[in-house]
């Protein structure tokens, strides 16, 4: 899979609220299982890379939470005995995000590049089970700058080392240890997503890429659907575009033109379910550009959630 390194540096990274998965993408958790589970429960690779941005004006120590971080508890996907073991690593330094491994839809070559800051393995844990654990502290100087990231990178990876069940869990970017203290300006941000919806079919959830000027078509991927729904792209010029859908355990992709207008914005590709009764389902989602580089997904939206602006799409006839 090609990457590429998308410039956004003349855009503001404002965040309000920082916890990964965000209110906005109303998505419950992330999920990753163990290396021995079934892709059929919906994670193709067992594997999880998401980059936190840290301004270059931080000047206080962060921390980077997770929530739930053991296997063995109520949040959790069970498969038999609970038996997995997840990994955590904190990585930054030289190479954290630069080292093109780092941006790739499969954990191979060198993607744990940079420096190990930090890291943690959780198995069954009461004392984890709904709670948070706290990586750091960690001087922002410490993270990989990368100006066009709006500052200073590190990275965490989640790796199922061992079992089969699924593990479910959060992020929060923090300047508290054992407070959720959001870091003013800070983003949050991965090349592929997995996660879990909701069983309420009335909830919708929300990945939102960003369409730089380059892009003139995007393909999107998505793997484990389960056929639940509908996955349907929201734009500036896009009212409800619909993507093609995967099965249980395959991938389906499709291919959207990029409009002038949608050029610095994000897209709102959503997830709508429409079985009540299909209940854990997991996704997997990434999306490239025309190259077949990928676009990366931004927990808070640069330029702001997209609305539909209808006047695009609609042209008056002229009086003759």
């Amino acid at each position: 899979m090609k990457y590429f390194l998308i410039v956004i540096m003349f855009l503001p990274f404002i965040s309000f609220s920082q916890p990964t998965p965000t209110v906005e993408e109303n998505i419950p958790y992330l999920v990753t299982f163990g290396k021995e589970g079934s892709t059929k429960w919906g994670d193709d690779d067992f594997c999880q890379t998401f980059f936190f941005s840290v301004p270059e004006t931080q000047k206080e120590p962060i921390f980077i939470r997770v929530y739930d971080p053991d296997t063995g508890g109520e949040i959790d996907e069970q498969k038999g005995d609970f038996n997995t073991k997840t990994s955590f690593s904190v990585y930054g330094g030289k190479g954290c995000m630069s080292n093109k491994d780092a941006r790739t839809t499969q954990p191979t070559g060198s993607y744990k590049s940079g420096n190990l800051l930090s890291s943690k393995t959780f198995g069954i844990n009461n004392t984890y089970d709904k709670n948070w654990y706290s990586f750091g502290p960690f001087n922002p100087t410490e993270g990989e700058l990368m100006h066009e990231y709006g500052g200073y990178i590190f990275k965490i990876i989640a790796e199922g080392i061992s079992g089969d069940d699924g593990n479910l869990y959060k992020y929060y970017l923090s300047t508290g240890s054992d407070k959720n203290n959001p870091v003013e300006g800070g983003n949050s941000f991965t090349y592929e997503y997995t996660f879990r919806l909701y069983d309420d079919f009335k909830n919708v959830s929300h990945i939102y890429p960003y369409i730089d000027d380059k892009v003139i078509s995007l393909k999107q991927s998505n793997f484990d659907w389960d056929n639940d729904g509908a996955i349907r792209i929201i734009s500036v010029a896009k009212n409800g575009e619909l993507c093609k859908v995967s099965g249980d355990a395959n991938w389906a992709s499709s291919e959207h033109v990029v409009t002038k207008e949608e050029k610095g914005t994000s897209y709102d590709i959503q997830f709508i379910k429409s079985n009540s009764l299909q209940k854990n389902n997991n996704v997997v989602l990434y999306v490239t550009n025309q190259y077949g580089e990928l676009l990366p997904f931004f927990n808070t939206p640069i330029g702001g959630v997209p609305k539909y602006k209808y006047s695009i799409g609609v042209k008056t006839k002229k009086n003759k």
